[in-house]
């Protein structure tokens, strides 16, 4: 990564977990590392009454498991102002920090606003900063950049309103919707093992690929967000953004070049292209579990519905697996399948492409010995790298075949420093690279493939929620999605209720 020019961040909700949790940690990596820019500085913004000392005393305690030696330079760059973040007019005073803050800084008008806050401000903030001008660029004024959290609206309409809603006081290029997903080196790392290796892209696609599959698991429950949980669900929670944004970098064509403009085209060809789901039909696609109670190397765990802020007939879904189709010529009748869930066996998220058996099975009939297939694993979290599944003779008499694996690991790569998505990202959004944020025509086409899962299970209210003990990898009823004898999720590990193995790649 590039030190970025001379630039504020206003951090909006900068009392919040997520800038204590996220943003901080990762400014102050970046700081460590001299990625910042020469001249910058923080200011948050927030209704909470701290100042600039009370909020540098925040973040100090937010960085106690950090690098100590050079902290307190480091917190001499945060500023905070407090205002009622609901009011028009308290904005003239944010207008008025900036400006001193930039004449006494130099940092030539380039303003970053970064939304960490709940969901339902991201219009009024945004109404806000246009009431004083400060999304304003023109010659002269410096760049304004806008970073908005996920979710990018409730559903379809939602989305359409906010998206509406931010045009008419940023241009396109200056919103940065954030996906913390695609800051993940690995991710990234997926548009490399495509486009650099030219034993890979003649063979991605249809004729040589059987199905593909993402996994996103966790191994923990909601953690006392119940009452978020309840409006949200694994759908609105992973699917519509994550997990989509991967199967966009999977299945979307080699761009002309790798501009943010281009990767983007490219991936949004993709979500354009996926076969939505009629309501009618969303139980042969779709299967959707909720955990219940077990007991995990000795621990009782509760149901999801024994949480706090659960109701207790709750039918939100904690887990879900989905088979869809992408129609275009690279992946027609290729099929795709998604799952991602808490209180699985553990956390873990990766990529396996299936190859297509042989044609012709030669050693099937050898000593109970079956064809299986090629697997490419794409491994984002943890335990980073890359898995190449293929058979090899076993020593010894015969002609007895057993699957290994040529492995690559990130942590071989001795002396490397792996930045965290925010501290990626953040270097982005300074630079105005937009390629790994997503842009509003690929988050509104992601909710409208979405949008008719949710209508399904509107207008059915008895459609299947299929109860899983907490520690398995979901329902066994998740197995039927996956075509063919020889094929079946791959998982990882086994179910932490019978077996404590960690997750291998």
């Amino acid at each position: 990564m590039e030190k970025p020019g001379n630039c504020l961040l206003v951090i909006f909700g900068a009392s919040g977990d997520l800038t204590s949790k996220k943003l901080m940690p990762s400014l102050y990596k970046l700081y460590l590392q001299k990625l910042l820019p020469y001249k910058f500085a923080v200011l948050g913004v927030g209704r909470t009454q701290l100042g600039s000392e009370g909020f540098r005393n925040k973040m100090r305690q937010s960085l106690k498991g950090e690098d100590q030696n050079n902290i307190e330079d480091f917190l001499q760059l945060l500023y905070y102002c407090s205002i009622d973040t609901k009011s028009e007019q308290d904005y003239v005073v944010i207008k008025e920090e900036l400006t001193n803050l930039d004449r006494l800084l130099g940092t030539e008008g380039n303003f970053l606003y970064y939304l960490a806050t709940a969901p339902e401000m991201y219009g009024i903030t945004a109404t806000g900063l246009g009431s004083q001008g400060l999304q304003n660029q023109s010659k002269g004024e410096g760049w304004k950049r806008i970073i908005i959290e996920k979710p990018f609206g409730y559903d379809l309409n939602s989305a359409l309103e906010l998206n509406e809603k931010l045009l008419t006081i940023f241009n396109e290029e200056q919103i940065y919707r954030i996906d913390h997903y695609l800051g993940k080196e690995t991710v990234q790392n997926v548009l490399v093992t495509r486009f650099s290796n030219g034993i890979f892209e003649p063979i991605w696609n249809r004729n040589y690929i059987h199905h593909v599959e993402i996994t996103s698991g966790e191994s923990i429950g909601v953690e006392g967000r119940g009452g978020y949980y309840e409006t949200s669900g694994a759908l609105r929670d992973m699917v519509q953004n994550h997990l989509l944004q991967l199967v966009g970098l999977v299945a979307m064509e080699p761009p002309s070049s790798l501009d943010s403009d281009s990767v983007r085209n490219e991936r949004l060809k993709v979500f354009q292209s996926l076969r939505a789901i009629k309501p009618e039909d969303a139980d042969k696609y779709i299967i959707r579990g909720q955990y219940t109670s077990s007991k995990i190397r000795g621990q009782n765990i509760p149901g999801y519905r024994e949480e706090k802020d659960v109701k207790p007939e709750s039918r939100t879904e904690t887990y879900i697996a989905i088979k869809f189709f992408i129609d275009n010529w690279r992946w027609g009748g290729v099929p795709f399948y998604i799952r991602t869930g808490k209180r699985l066996p553990t956390s873990v998220t990766e990529i396996v492409i299936h190859f297509k058996s042989t044609p012709h099975k030669l050693f099937s009939g050898i000593n109970n010995i079956h064809d299986s297939c090629n697997q490419l694993v794409l491994r984002i979290q943890p335990d980073e790298g890359i898995l190449l599944k293929f058979g090899m003779k076993a020593p010894g008499s015969g002609l007895n075949v057993q699957n290994v694996g040529m492995t690559f690991h990130y942590s071989d790569l001795m002396n490397l420093y792996l930045p965290s998505p925010y501290e990626r990202l953040l270097v982005d959004a300074m630079q105005g690279d937009s390629t790994l944020f997503a842009r509003g025509d690929n988050v509104i086409e992601c909710w409208k493939f979405i949008e008719p899962i949710f209508e399904s299970w509107k207008n059915n209210p008895q459609f299947k929620l299929y109860g899983y003990p907490a520690g398995t990898w979901g329902p066994e009823s998740a197995d039927s999605l996956i075509e063919g004898d020889e094929f079946a999720w791959r998982y990882p590990c086994k179910n932490l209720t019978a077996d404590d193995s960690f997750c291998e790649l």
